[in-house]
């Protein structure tokens, strides 16, 4: 995990030292680029996955609702055209229940950390003159599941692929601030199964078909205008 919140600072770094120089070497869009620092905290419903190789052997559970946060950081690449770079963060439970051939029935709670790294792109749609605006966009990236077994001590980690999409409408208080209000669904291919198993010692239960995970989320969060946009 440490490795994974490394290559975030990194990439966002570069993405910032990049735009950053562009913007010096020439002016464009008559200098009213705009950068845009967003702050996330949203509520994210809970999700059912199961997987089932046959009638005998197969486990079931729910990823629980909970609250999700995070940061991400927005460049305009032509007018109302965004690109963003963004963490999100939920950690959570997982109570599941596993089925093997009828040679046991277990259940177990698991600790969950979902880590969502991804690039997206936004579209904004804001009438002269007024304080509401409406955005929409999609994403993709990775998700880094990390997973606990409290009961067995058990933990793994896995990347995934990640995608997603978004929409709502921002408030501008001011110039420079924003209140952001949106729907979001987060979605992770293959994160049950193929890396990190729910298995009753958390490592693996012998199953190799798996079940994606799919978050929708509510509330929005904080922006702040850093460029020259008016």
């Amino acid at each position: 995990m440490k490795k994974t919140i490394k290559l975030f600072i990194a990439v966002f770094l570069i993405v910032g030292y990049g735009s950053y120089a562009q913007q010096n070497r020439k002016q464009v869009y008559d200098n009213n680029n705009s950068i845009r620092l967003n702050f996330y905290g949203s509520y994210a419903f809970e999700d059912s996955f199961d997987s089932y190789y046959d009638f005998g052997n197969y486990y079931q559970g729910k990823l629980k609702d909970g609250f999700q946060y995070g940061a991400g950081l927005e460049f305009e690449v032509r007018p109302d055209s965004y690109a963003e770079i963004l963490y999100l963060r939920q950690d959570t439970h997982a109570p599941t229940q596993y089925y093997n051939g009828g040679l046991y029935d277990k259940y177990a709670n698991f600790d969950v950390a979902m880590n969502y790294i991804l690039l997206g792109g936004n579209q904004s749609f804001r009438k002269t003159g007024k304080n509401v605006e409406g955005f929409g966009g999609l994403m993709a990236g990775v998700a880094v599941i990390d997973i606990k077994n409290p009961s067995t001590n058990y933990s793994g980690s896995a990347t995934k692929f990640a995608w997603g999409l978004k929409g709502g409408i921002i408030i501008w208080a001011t110039k420079s601030v924003g209140l952001k209000l949106q729907g979001q669904l987060l979605s992770v291919a293959q994160s049950v199964g193929g890396g990190v198993y729910f298995g009753p010692g958390g490592a693996s239960t012998g199953i190799s078909s798996y079940s994606s995970l799919y978050q929708f989320t509510i509330g929005g969060g904080l922006v702040f205008e850093l460029g020259d946009k008016n």
